[in-house]
């Protein structure tokens, strides 16, 4: 089973779906940390990368992973 979301409303952890969990299913939470520590310039830098290699992926300058890999470890 994939990744399950939960809201705590009155203290309880609430699934936003049914699952099909049997009861008594044992389950490990872990609190999603939505601070990514970046400023906003330098979310606003991240956004403009992305986006950037977005278009060059479309555009189809794009390398094979173990030739960007291999590449990365000569250096």
């Amino acid at each position: 089973m994939g990744t399950l979301k939960a809201k705590v409303r009155a203290g309880r952890l609430v699934l936003d779906v049914p699952t099909k969990l049997p009861n008594g299913t044992e389950v490990e939470l872990t609190i999603a940390d939505q601070d990514d520590g970046l400023n906003d310039d330098e979310r606003a830098a991240l956004h403009a990368a992305l986006a950037k290699s977005c278009e060059s992926a479309k555009a189809g300058r794009t390398v094979p992973a173990d030739d960007f890999l291999e590449q990365l470890w000569r250096k």
